[in-house]
Formats: C-alpha cells, sequence, structure tokens
C-alpha cells in the first residue's frame, strides 16, 4: 500500500523506531492485533514507526498481507462490515503514519543490531539479508533472538548498510548493547563497534539524563578514542501495546520516543539526517515538557572540546578572529560548534545576532579565504529563548593541519584553543598521511580481504637503534606511526616482540592456499590466531585475531564455518 509523501517546511516528527509485533517470540501481550500497533502509534501522536522483530520480518509480512486479503476480497465483492471496517482503518493509519520493515539481528555474542528498511523493500530481499547474516532457515520466520553463531557486528553493520538500510545499535548501553556497561572486550573493540562507518545510530536508554556520564556525552566526539560524534536516538523497545502496569520498565508502543526535526515524512529523509553532521535536529520527545532547548542545554554545559560560545562577531575587540581560531581548531581535533549570539554564562539572556543573514554570509566569506586548507562547514541560524543566534557545525577535518592566514594553527584542548606547538603540528601532519596510507584499495578479483580483529605491522624503520613501527588496527584501519616495544601497551607490545623476536618462517605456517595459520593462543579467556597472508610477492601477519574478525576463507582456515562468501 503505497504512502503519498507530503512535502513541506521542516518539522519536527516523532519517531519509534524499535517496535516488536505478536511475530516476536517473547511478545508480552495476548490478542495484540497489527491494526491495533497502528492505533496505538496514532494515540501517541507519532509520525514513523518500525516493525523489528527478532531475526525475522514476519510480522510486517503478516500485516502486509492481511491488507492484501482484504483488498482481494473488497475487489471481489465480498468484504463483510467488520472487514470493510478494518481495510478503512488500514488505509487511514498508513496514510497518516510510515511504518518503515526492519528486524532486530542478534549478532556472535549475543549483540543486537536494528536493521531499518524503505517501505517498498521486497520482503523476500529482507529476508535474503537475513539468510546473509547466517540466520538460519527454521529461525526464520519463528521471532526468537536465540538463533545461535549468526555473523558478526562490523559485518552485519556492513551487510545492512550496503543494501540501503539504516543501521542503528539497539539499546547500545544496556543489555545485548555494543556499549553497554562491564563489557568484557577490551577497549578497540568498543571503539570499532561503536565508530565504524556502516553504523548510523546509537539507541540508548538514558537520553532524557543529563550529566557527563550519559551516554551521548560519551559518543559526543569529545574523546580522542571516539572522534566520531554519533547520533543517539530513544525507542520504545515495546514487547506490548501498552505500559505494563505492573512493571513500568516493559514499555507500550510510544512511550519513550524521538523527535527529529525532517523536510518530509520518508525513509530518504530519515537516512540522510543520520548520515549527516547535524545532531541539533534531534532530541527526546517530552509529552509533558517543553521541547529541548540545544543552545540552552549546550550553554549549561560549558565550553569543551566539541562547542563553545561567542556573544560578539565584530572586526574590533577580535571576535571575528577568535571564531576563526575556533573552527580552525576544531577542524584540528575533533570538529565541533561554535555559537554566535550567546555567552557561555547559562544565567544570561542571549544576545542574539540583529541581522542572520548578513552574519550568516560573512562568516562564510571569512572562512573560506582565511582558513586553509579549504574546509567546508555548516552555517545556519538557529533560535533560544526567543533569539536568533548563528550556529557554526565544524567537521573532523580529512586534511590536517588546518591555519588561520596560512600561519596560524590552533587547536582544541579541553575548553579552551590555542596556538599548536610543534609536537603537535607534526602529529596533525602524520594524521592527514595516516588517513592517506589506510584508505581501502580496490579489491582484485579472487582476494581474501584481511580479518577484521587484530593488528597488522605495516613498516618498520630503525632509528639509533630503536625499532619504531607502523601500526594498523584492524578493526577500523586506522594507522599510528612511530609505536616502540617501551611504547606500545597489550595486543600491540605482543605484535611487536613477536615482530622483532620471532618473525615469520613460511616454512612453519599452516597454509590453505595463499593464507595460513602461524599459532593459536589463549589469552584473557579468549582464542587468538596469528594469521599470515601472501599478497603479492610480500608476507601479511595479523597479530591477535579474534573470533568476531573471522570471516570467508579465514573461518575454513582456523575451523570455524562462518557461512559467509
Amino acid at each position: 500500500m503505497a504512502r503519498k509523501k507530503k512535502r513541506s517546511a521542516p518539522q519536527w516528527k516523532r519517531i519509534d523506531l524499535h517496535i516488536h509485533t505478536p511475530a516476536s517470540a517473547d511478545y508480552l501481550e495476548a490478542g495484540v492485533s497489527y491494526l491495533d500497533i497502528l492505533s496505538q502509534a496514532e494515540s501517541k501522536g507519532l509520525d514513523i514507526i518500525a516493525f523489528t522483530d527478532h531475526n525475522t520480518v514476519a510480522g510486517y509480512r503478516a500485516m502486509m498481507e492481511e491488507i492484501r486479503q482484504l483488498e482481494m476480497l473488497e475487489r471481489l465483492g465480498r468484504l463483510r462490515k467488520e472487514e470493510t471496517h478494518r481495510l478503512k482503518e488500514y488505509r487511514r493509519l498508513l496514510g497518516k503514519i510510515l511504518v518503515l520493515p526492519g528486524f532486530e539481528f542478534t549478532a556472535t555474542f549475543g549483540f543486537h543490531i536494528l536493521g531499518l528498511f524503505p517501505p517498498d523493500t521486497d520482503i523476500r530481499e529482507m529476508e535474503f539479508i537475513l539468510r546473509k547474516l547466517n540466520v538460519p532457515l527454521e529461525k526464520l520466520d519463528t521471532g526468537s533472538s536465540e538463533v545461535g553463531a549468526t555473523a558478526d557486528v562490523l559485518t552485519a553493520y556492513q551487510i545492512i548498510d550496503e543494501a540501503g538500510g539504516l543501521v542503528i545499535a539497539a539499546h547500545a548501553n544496556a543489555n545485548h548493547g555494543v556499549a553497554m556497561r562491564g563489557l568484557s572486550f577490551g577497549g578497540q573493540t568498543r571503539i570499532a563497534y561503536t565508530q565504524n562507518q556502516h553504523l548510523h545510530a546509537l539507541e540508548v536508554t538514558d537520553l532524557e539524563k543529563k550529566g557527563g556520564r550519559t551516554t551521548a556525552r560519551f559518543f559526543d566526539g569529545s574523546r580522542p578514542e571516539y572522534p566520531r560524534r554519533m547520533h543517539c536516538i530513544q525507542s520504545s523497545d515495546a514487547h506490548r501495546l501498552t505500559r505494563d502496569p505492573q512493571n513500568a520498565q516493559y514499555l507500550g508502543v510510544g512511550d519513550r520516543v524521538t523527535e527529529v526535526f525532517l523536510p518530509e515524512v520518508s525513509f530518504a529523509a530519515l537516512r540522510e539526517l543520520f548520515l549527516g553532521n547535524d545532531f541539533a535536529r534531534t532530541r527526546p520527545y517530552r509529552p509533558t515538557k517543553a521541547p529541548v532547548d540545544y543552545i540552552q542545554a549546550a550553554r549549561e554545559e560549558g565550553p569543551t572540546i566539541i562547542q563553545d560560545f561567542h556573544a560578539s562577531y565584530t572586526r574590533r575587540g577580535g571576535h571575528l578572529y577568535a571564531i576563526l581560531a575556533d573552527v580552525c581548531a576544531f577542524a584540528n581535533t575533533n570538529g565541533g560548534t561554535l555559537y554566535i549570539g550567546v555567552s557561555d554564562d547559562p544565567t544570561e539572556p542571549p544576545v542574539g545576532v540583529s541581522n542572520p543573514s548578513r552574519v550568516v554570509h560573512m562568516l562564510q566569506e571569512e572562512i573560506e579565504h582565511r582558513i586553509t586548507p579549504p574546509l567546508e562547514v555548516t552555517i545556519d541560524v538557529q533560535e533560544t529563548q526567543e533569539a536568533k543566534v548563528v550556529r557554526i557545525v565544524v567537521p573532523r577535518g580529512g586534511d590536517p593541519p588546518y591555519a588561520v592566514d596560512d600561519s596560524k594553527v590552533y587547536v582544541r584542548s579541553e575548553g579552551e584553543t590555542g596556538l599548536a606547538v610543534r609536537d603537535e603540528i607534526v602529529n596533525l601532519v602524520r594524521r592527514a598521511q595516516a588517513a592517506e596510507i589506510a584508505e581501502p584499495t580496490e579489491k582484485a578479483p579472487g582476494r581474501i580481504e584481511p580479518p577484521r580483529t587484530g593488528v597488522e605491522i605495516v613498516a618498520t624503520e630503525e632509528r639509533k637503534g630503536v625499532l619504531y613501527h607502523t601500526m594498523r588496527d584492524l578493526r577500523n584501519g586506522n594507522v599510528v606511526k612511530n609505536v616502540t616495544r617501551k611504547s606500545a601497551r597489550h595486543l600491540w607490545h605482543y605484535a611487536i616482540i613477536q615482530n622483532e623476536e620471532n618473525p615469520v618462517d613460511p616454512d612453519k605456517v599452516e597454509w590453505y592456499g595463499d593464507i595460513g595459520l602461524l599459532r593459536r593462543r589463549e589469552h584473557a579467556g579468549r582464542v587468538r590466531y596469528d594469521l599470515v597472508q601472501r599478497d603479492e610477492g610480500r608476507l601479511r601477519v595479523y597479530y591477535g585475531v579474534t573470533e568476531d574478525g573471522i570471516h570467508s576463507e579465514w573461518g575454513r582456515l582456523i575451523g570455524l564455518d562462518t557461512d559467509e562468501e
């Protein structure tokens, strides 16, 4: 049933992107129909919902089959009165609410991932994706979260994204979440699971909370090891129609909602939002409170490594140059947001900007002509407490170091901007070089991709008797230069010791074509593999590979059937 798009000026829309139906084996309420779910969504004022049953699209399929059956009876003139009413209600509600098909996939080690798709996606195509993710055929319609060994988290992200879906880490900070506290995996795993390019958003359960320990604050781009700021949303994860009166933690449809600022109610608009860098277009929905004022909330946090405030923007007094220095510093550090027209004192009324369009044009020209290399920023006008404020969203630059007037290089440290010292400039240059090294090359036909966990030593250089290594983290492709035995920790230290003291003897490798097993060991309760690959005349060694990084031929090499081609 096609839903007509309504284009208008951007507006705040309410979404609940994690709703289960009776097709999930652990659904908690008997006698609920799909029409009941749509009616409840309407009563909650929702504009977009998603059916996300456990490892199945059976719920969405059942609703669409019911509608098709009713339409066929209508064509034959055989609809009963009650059926006529149901079809009329389906048409009315689906014309008002966008229902996205999807699933909640259970990856290896029990992590949950939401995959959402456009409403015109063929159901068989989504089932094919689930099969590609190794959901057993006999489990495809059961709606069970217990489906055995499937695909690893990073593979799931990639497959869903490349199929055109939205990828959201379900209840990321809670049970079965990729960022839950007490996670037994190491920091590099957490980084990979939450910073991966194929992941679009984190669903969290503490979006309404304030303070430095919330999930959204942890992933706001202020931490050097987590430089990618993540969109954070909240959803009901409803396994019931309405909240359980005996246990308030079991929410119903629309009991935990996110508002999103969209130009139209469509999957394409939603995906564009999550792929963008404007984090003021999402907010927790508060049915009984005033909407979230992001600028005032930012002022209450104060200046940080990713945000700052300027009450004035004039050339006189150096205010304009201070803004340019901040833009430069954000680009050289983790990116960030500037608010022009408000001070950092949340108790002061915002002064605002008298002619916002002129200020936007002036700032665009100044940034374009005075900051090098070229840097694309977003400048727009926001409102706080009835005052117009200019906002500058600065990305983390891909070609550092950036400079003001060709010579002044600034960096951000905590809540302050300062001139970069020599070592900081050197690190910025290395960052740019590492990005070039880490760029993926075109895959040759038949070539086996490296594992997705572990570490590889890319190059080694000796200086004054000390070996300096260039290391590549296989989880995210990041390359770090000048790592020594003394400076390395944990897996990197192990890899360097093996590289320096036990160079690979090809005759001692258990070969399987051009890939081989060097050694198998247990560390911290997990099995780790040192693997080798012959690649255009050289040996590449991958140290400390875990099973969640194994794919395709690597699985057959170590006796782990990944079922991945």
